[in-house]
């Protein structure tokens, strides 16, 4: 297989997606969700009838997609949950938190960017897509949103790396500021990590999810101590995890430090 090299200054904020979209602003004005019923509608067809189906071909036909350990989401199969997970592709990030999470519908949360798109973007809200806010009215309806559909026993997964790194082998260091909604809300937080591993007769490497959890934020503790404690707990479970990748498609290399 032969291995790109890309070059990174900073883990936190650096992106690597391709995709060159100019996002619109999220402002008081975008409805999260709707009621009416044409709209719950168009969300089973968009989401169970058109995207899942080929999505869940795709991962199997193209990745060899397997995922190990997805019972232990059935551990809170009462509730709602927050998922969070790596980074490591424009498309497969998108599919399989719904892989892990079904029959419950998983909503996700991402940059305006995904409902920007000419045609594509009119569609992801009817998938699952909750975009980030702008200013303080958008923040409001966007909690209500995300509280609603925890209420309503749905998944919330959360991408807290932020940014793609296609095929990346690690897990990059993460902000605890996404790991407040489940502590908000009072309910469970898995993880998801995604590997990458070696196939004999194939370039393409074969996309192995774990999946861990349910974690529960520390009673002892409070505020920002009780936030770190959890991100922590969740961060050292992927980091664990990635341990798993056998073949690194893309190597990436601090800028400034020698390519051993």
């Amino acid at each position: 297989m032969d291995q790109q090299v890309i070059y990174y200054e900073d883990e936190l904020n650096d992106e690597f997606s391709t995709a060159v979209i100019t996002p619109k602003k999220i402002d008081e004005n975008y409805q999260y969700i709707y009621s009416g019923a044409w709209k719950k509608f168009t969300h089973f067809f968009w989401y169970r009838i058109i995207a899942t189906p080929p999505a869940y071909l795709y991962l199997k036909l193209y990745f060899g997609h397997r995922i190990v350990n997805r019972g232990a989401v059935k551990q809170a199969k009462n509730t709602g949950w927050f998922l969070y997970g790596n980074h490591t592709h424009f498309l497969a990030d998108a599919l399989i938190p719904t892989m892990i999470s079904t029959p419950k519908d998983t909503y996700v949360i991402v940059h305006p960017n995904n409902v920007s798109m000419p045609f594509l973007g009119r569609i992801t809200p009817s998938l699952g897509a909750l975009p980030l806010p702008d200013d303080a009215g958008a923040t409001k309806n966007f909690l209500q949103a995300v509280e609603t559909r925890i209420l309503q026993k749905h998944a919330v997964t959360i991408y807290p790396e932020a940014h793609i790194w296609p095929y990346y082998t690690g897990i990059r260091p993460f902000k605890d500021t996404s790991l407040r909604y489940p502590i908000q809300q009072k309910v469970p937080v898995f993880c998801f990590t995604n590997t990458y591993q070696k196939r004999k007769w194939r370039k393409t490497p074969r996309l192995v999810t774990y999946v861990d959890g349910p974690f529960y934020p520390d009673p002892a503790l409070k505020g920002p101590v009780q936030r770190k404690e959890l991100r922590d707990r969740v961060y050292a479970t992927m980091t664990e995890r990635s341990r798993l990748n056998t073949v690194e498609k893309i190597k990436y290399i601090k800028k400034g430090e020698k390519d051993d």
